[in-house]
C-alpha cells in the first residue's frame, strides 16, 4: 500500500507539469531555431489531451488546423471561421486588461493570448495578413479579424509588439494596408502600438507611395493618420538627465551632423501637396453642439466612459461609418447627419471624439512649427487661416464653460488623460510655438485691435514696427476680440492651482518675446495682465514653482524698458509687506526668476541714462523695485548667487539663463568702466566665505562653455540680442575679455585668482562631475581637488 500511495502523487504531479513541458520544448526552439518552435508542430492527440487539464481553451489545436489551412494552394474560404473563433477568445481577455488600467503583461493575466502566441499564432496571422492583400478569397473581414487578433496580443502579451516592430517589411507592408478603408482603422491602431516600441523612428520616404497613399485618406482617416505621425517627427526622448545636459547635447550634435529622422520625416510631409491645407481644415471645422448643460462634457464622464466597452465599440464603429460615408471632403459635420449610430450617442460622446482628433492634428502642427521649416510652415498656417479659424472655435469648443463639478487639473496628478485637458494644452502649446520670436504673432489679434497698436505708437510718438505694418488683415482674427485677447480673458478666471496657467502664461509671453515692443506691453498693460500676475505671485498663494516660474518670465517681458508698467507695478506693490513677499518670491528660486532680475537691472540702466525725461525721472523716484535694484550691494548679491547656482555639467537649456543673466549684470557693468569692481567683489566674497577660487574657477568654464555653445548658434544669438537690446558683439567681446590670460588684466576673471587655487583650461569633458547634495545645490571641485556645496557659500 506504501509503494502504491507514494508513486500515486508522482504520477499526478508528472501529468500536471506535462503541459509546462510542451510550454519549455517550444522556448527552447525558439531560442535555438533546433526542434519545435511552434505548438501546431505537436500531435493532434497530444494537444487535445492536454489541453483540458492545461486550459488552453482550444487554441493549440485551431491554431494547428489554421495553419495547415493558411498556405497559398489551400482552401482559403475556411479558415475566416477559426479567426473567428480565436478573435473571440482573445478579445474579451484584451478589454478586461484595458478597463484594469493596463497591468503589466503576465501569462496569469491574460492566458488565451500568452498561449496564442507560444502557440505560433502572431506568426501565422501575420503570415494571413500578407497573404490575403494578394487574394481574391480573402475577404476585407477576415483581415479585419487577423489585425484585431494581433492588436490584441499586443496589449495582453509582453513582446508581441517588439517582435512585430523588428519586422521591417510587415511593417512596411501595414502602411500600404491603410489605403483599404474597410480595414483602416485596425491597421491604424496597429501600426501606433508598433512604432510606440521602436527604438529607431521609421523613415517615412521608405513608404511607397507615401504622397498618394496620404492624398487618398478622408478627413477622418487623416486625423487618426496624425496618431502615428506624431511618433515619426517627434525627436526620441532623451531620457536620463545627464543627455539633457547642453554639454550632452553639444556632443551628440558633433557625431550626427545630418538631419535626424525625425526633421527628414517632417521635410518629407511638408513635400505632400495639400497636407498642411487639410490639417487646418481638420484643427478648424466647427462641431454641432446641442445647448443646454447635457451636451457639457465633464471630465468625469470620460473615466466611466472608457470603462464602457458598449460605449468604445459605437465609437469605434462611429469611426467606420464616417470613413465609409463621408467621401466628400466637407469641413463641416452634414455628411453625418443621416447616420442612425450619430443620433445614438451623446451629444458630448460627439464632441469628445472630435476633440480626440484635433488633439492629434494640433500635435502635428506643433511640431512642425517648432522644426526647421519653421518658416515654411508658418506662411502655409497663415495662408490657410489656421488661427481665425481657431479663435472661432475658442469659446464653443477650446474653451467651453465647465459646469460646477470640473475638476482642476493640478500639475502634480497626470491627468493629462483626458480629451478636453490635453485638447486646452495643446491648443496653448500651438499657440506659444505660433508666437516665439516670428511676426506672424499679429495674426492673433483682430483688425480692430491691430488699430488700437497702431494708435499706441501713434500717441507714444514712436515709429511703427515693421511686422506690424505688414501684417496681411485678411488673415486675422475675426471680430472684435482675437485670439490672444480671448486667451488672456480665460487665464484671469481660471482657477489658482490649475496647471493651465502655466501654459496660458507660455503663451502670452511668447507674444512678447523677441524685441521689446511698446505698444504690445501697453495692450497688455491695458488689459489688466501686470496686476493679475502680481496678485498671482504675491497674494494668491500660489505654490507652484513652474507656475510661478512662466509668471516671472511673463512679468519681466511686459515690464522691460517700459516705464508705464514700472509705475502700475509700484501702484500694486504699494506697501514694504507686499514688497518684501514679492522680494521673498524672487529669491526663492532664481533659476525661476533670473529673466524677471535681468528685466529690472536692463531697465534700470537704459532708465538712469534718460534723466531728461520727467515721467521717467517721477517713477524713478518712488519705484520701491528700481531703487532696489539700483544698490550696487543688491545687483552683486544677485551675481554672485547666479553664478553659484549653475556648472558646465549640469547647465539645461532651463538654467543656462542663469548665465546670460550674469552676463548682463556684467557687462552693464563693463559699460560704465565697473568691471573691475564687480570681479574684486566676488574674489572678496570667496575669500570671505573661505573658498578662494572656487566661484570664478567655476564661471570661468562656464563662459569658456558659453562660447563653445553660442558662437556656432545663430538662432540663440539673436534671441540674446534682441531680448536685451545689447549687440552680439559686445556680448562676444565681454566674453573674451572676461577670458583673457593676461595677469595685468584688470576685467580678466584669471587676475583675481591666485595661482594655487587656478584651475582654468581643464577640457569640458574631464570636468569632474558634480554630485547633489540634500539641499539640492550644485557640489564643484576646486583646484586642490576640494569638494565643496556651493550652498554653503551662496
Amino acid at each position: 500500500m506504501a509503494t502504491r500511495s507514494s508513486r500515486f502523487p508522482r504520477t499526478q504531479a508528472s501529468r500536471g507539469n506535462s503541459y509546462k513541458n510542451i510550454f519549455n520544448k517550444i522556448r527552447q526552439g525558439q531560442i535555438t531555431g533546433v526542434g519545435l518552435t511552434r505548438g501546431s508542430q505537436f500531435p493532434v492527440a497530444l494537444l487535445e489531451d492536454r489541453d483540458k487539464r492545461a486550459q488552453w481553451q482550444g487554441i493549440p489545436v485551431l491554431l494547428r488546423r489554421l495553419h495547415q489551412s493558411s498556405h497559398p494552394n489551400s482552401d482559403l474560404s475556411k479558415i475566416h471561421s477559426i479567426v473567428m473563433e480565436l478573435s473571440s477568445l482573445l478579445s474579451m481577455e484584451a478589454m478586461s486588461f484595458v478597463t484594469e488600467e493596463r497591468k503589466t503583461p503576465q501569462e496569469s493575466v491574460s492566458p488565451n493570448t500568452y498561449t496564442f502566441d507560444l502557440f505560433g499564432g502572431v506568426d501565422v496571422s501575420s503570415s494571413l495578413i500578407l497573404i490575403g492583400i494578394n487574394s481574391i478569397v480573402f475577404s476585407d473581414d477576415l483581415i479585419k479579424d487577423c489585425l484585431s487578433v494581433l492588436y490584441n496580443c499586443c496589449i495582453c502579451t509582453e513582446g508581441v509588439t517588439k517582435s512585430l516592430a523588428a519586422r521591417e517589411d510587415f511593417v512596411m507592408f501595414l502602411f500600404t494596408l491603410m489605403s483599404n478603408k474597410k480595414v483602416f482603422l485596425q491597421t491604424a491602431t496597429l501600426i501606433e502600438d508598433i512604432l510606440s516600441v521602436r527604438k529607431e523612428i521609421i523613415q517615412l520616404e521608405e513608404i511607397p507611395n507615401l504622397a498618394s497613399l496620404v492624398q487618398s485618406f478622408n478627413q477622418q482617416q487623416l486625423a487618426n493618420f496624425c496618431r502615428i505621425l506624431s511618433v515619426t517627427i517627434s525627436e526620441p526622448d532623451m531620457g536620463v538627465d545627464d543627455k539633457h545636459t547642453l554639454l550632452a547635447r553639444s556632443t551628440q550634435q558633433k557625431t550626427n551632423t545630418c538631419p535626424s529622422c525625425a526633421e527628414s520625416n517632417q521635410v518629407a510631409l511638408l513635400n505632400i501637396p495639400g497636407f498642411i491645407e487639410r490639417l487646418c481644415k481638420l484643427a478648424t471645422r466647427k462641431v454641432t453642439e446641442a445647448a443646454g448643460a447635457s451636451a457639457r462634457l465633464e471630465l468625469e464622464d470620460w473615466h466611466s466612459w472608457l470603462d464602457n466597452a458598449l460605449v468604445l465599440d459605437a465609437l469605434m464603429q462611429l469611426a467606420i461609418e464616417e470613413a465609409e460615408q463621408n467621401s466628400t471632403e466637407s469641413s463641416d459635420e452634414s455628411s453625418l447627419s443621416s447616420s442612425p449610430l450619430r443620433h445614438r450617442l451623446p451629444q458630448s460622446m460627439k464632441i469628445v471624439h472630435e476633440i480626440m482628433y484635433k488633439v492629434e492634428v494640433l500635435y502635428v502642427l506643433c511640431v512642425l512649427l517648432m522644426g526647421r521649416q519653421k518658416n515654411q510652415v508658418h506662411r502655409m498656417l497663415a495662408e490657410f487661416k489656421l488661427i481665425p479659424g481657431l479663435n472661432n472655435l475658442f469659446d464653443k469648443l477650446i474653451w467651453r464653460r465647465q459646469t460646477s463639478g470640473h475638476v482642476l487639473h493640478r500639475q502634480n496628478q497626470n491627468c493629462d488623460c483626458s480629451p478636453e485637458i490635453s485638447f486646452k494644452i495643446q491648443f496653448l502649446r500651438l499657440l506659444q510655438s505660433f508666437s516665439d520670436h516670428h511676426e506672424n504673432k499679429y495674426l492673433l489679434l483682430s483688425g480692430q485691435e491691430l488699430n488700437e497698436l497702431s494708435d499706441i505708437y501713434l500717441n507714444a510718438n514712436i515709429i511703427e514696427m515693421e511686422a506690424l505694418n505688414n501684417t496681411d488683415r485678411n488673415l486675422v482674427c475675426d471680430g472684435k476680440k482675437g485670439l490672444l485677447t480671448r486667451l488672456i480673458s480665460v487665464m484671469r478666471k481660471e482657477p489658482i492651482d490649475s496647471s493651465f496657467r502655466f501654459w496660458q502664461a507660455r503663451a502670452v509671453e511668447s507674444f512678447l518675446r523677441g524685441t521689446p515692443s511698446y505698444a504690445d506691453q501697453v495692450f497688455l498693460l491695458r488689459r489688466g495682465l501686470l496686476e493679475h500676475i502680481l496678485y498671482c505671485i504675491i497674494d494668491s498663494g500660489c505654490k507652484s514653482h513652474d507656475v510661478l516660474q512662466s509668471y516671472f518670465d511673463l512679468l519681466g517681458e511686459l515690464m522691460k524698458f517700459n516705464i508705464d508698467a514700472f509705475k502700475r507695478f509700484n501702484k500694486y506693490v504699494n506697501t514694504e509687506e507686499k514688497f518684501q513677499m514679492f522680494l521673498t518670491q524672487i529669491n526663492s528660486s532664481l533659476v525661476d526668476s533670473n529673466m524677471l532680475v535681468r528685466c529690472i537691472v536692463l531697465s534700470l540702466d537704459r532708465f538712469e541714462s534718460q534723466t531728461k525725461d520727467m515721467k521717467v525721472v517721477e517713477v524713478f523716484s518712488v519705484c520701491r523695485l528700481l531703487s532696489y535694484m539700483a544698490q550696487v550691494e543688491n545687483r552683486l548679491s544677485f551675481l554672485f548667487r547666479l553664478t553659484s547656482i549653475i556648472n558646465v555639467q549640469t547647465l539645461t537649456q532651463e538654467n543656462v539663463s542663469c548665465l546670460n543673466t550674469s552676463l548682463v549684470i556684467l557687462m552693464l557693468a563693463r559699460r560704465r568702466g565697473k568691471l573691475p569692481f564687480y570681479l574684486s567683489a566676488l574674489q572678496e566674497k570667496e575669500y570671505a566665505e573661505k573658498y578662494p577660487g572656487c566661484l570664478l574657477n567655476n564661471f570661468h568654464n562656464l563662459l569658456r562653455f558659453w562660447q563653445h555653445h553660442y558662437l556656432n548658434k545663430d538662432k540663440d544669438s539673436t534671441c540674446l540680442e534682441n531680448s536685451s537690446c545689447i549687440p552680439f558683439t559686445y556680448w562676444m567681446e565681454t566674453v573674451s575679455v572676461l577670458l583673457g590670460s593676461g595677469r595685468s588684466s584688470r576685467c580678466a576673471i584669471a587676475t583675481y585668482i591666485d595661482e594655487a587655487y587656478r584651475d582654468l583650461d581643464r577640457d569640458f569633458l574631464e570636468l569632474p562631475r558634480p554630485s547633489v547634495c540634500g539641499c539640492k545645490c550644485i557640489w564643484v571641485f576646486m583646484a586642490p581637488r576640494v569638494l565643496i556645496c556651493l550652498c554653503s557659500i551662496a
